[in-house]
């Protein structure tokens, strides 16, 4: 079995999960309330700063140049989509990203991912940031083909749901094949990668039930 079809499959109870998520099947029959969307968006934004500074241990720790360009492409490629997709949502909504608080659960993944890219070797990161690609494309893929009657969500989903995303995904996916590893080392990937994955459930959860710090996280200055 290739090891991409190892990682995959070791994850699948993680992954029906999403599919059946009443975020997910909200976004397909309209049902999921605007305000959990409006903070999944938010979250979104606030995350993929941290992701793209995960990505640039990343391809610092790439083995080769190939790897190095393309994962400092992937950098570029999360700021144009916090450019293009996100910024437009909070231009819309009024919202300054810069006054709002990381939740829970997005705070807990990004501490992880950015600790394992600045403690392991590049294997291991990259078995990290790997479920963010992967089960993206997979839940884009799956409802590109439903669609969705609420505008917002059409341009979520055909975002992650186009070719041009799924290209970039399988190479990433692919770098699982390049690394030499032993099985000690592999193990420690495949917990990374599925430690990943069930943030991703849970970041998408914690938007559904608008989840926050029960006490606010700003320094009183008085």
């Amino acid at each position: 079995m290739a090891r991409k079809e190892k990682f995959w499959s070791s994850i699948q109870d993680i992954v029906s999960g999403i599919e059946k998520h009443p975020f997910i099947t909200g976004l397909v029959d309209g049902s999921l309330p605007m305000e959990s969307f409006q903070d999944y968006i938010i979250q979104d934004a606030l995350y993929l700063r941290e992701f793209s500074r995960a990505l640039l241990v990343l391809s610092a720790k790439a083995e080769k140049q190939e790897q190095t360009i393309n994962f400092l492409t992937h950098v570029l490629d999360a700021s144009r989509v916090e450019e293009g997709l996100h910024n437009s949502f909070l231009r819309k909504w009024n919202v300054d990203l810069d006054i709002q608080e990381m939740t829970p659960v997005n705070r807990a993944y990004t501490s992880f991912l950015l600790s394992v890219s600045y403690s392991s070797p590049y294997p291991e990161i990259l078995a990290a940031v790997l479920p963010c690609y992967w089960i993206y494309m997979h839940v884009g893929k799956l409802l590109i083909e439903k669609g969705s009657p609420v505008e917002e969500y059409r341009r979520w989903i055909n975002t992650y749901g186009g070719e041009e995303y799924e290209r970039g995904v399988m190479w990433a996916v692919d770098q699982l094949e390049k690394v030499e590893v032993d099985q000690g080392q592999e193990r420690r990937m495949l917990q990374n990668f599925r430690l990943a994955s069930i943030y991703e459930f849970m970041f998408w959860d914690s938007a559904y039930k608008r989840e926050r710090f029960p006490f606010s996280m700003r320094i009183n200055r008085n």
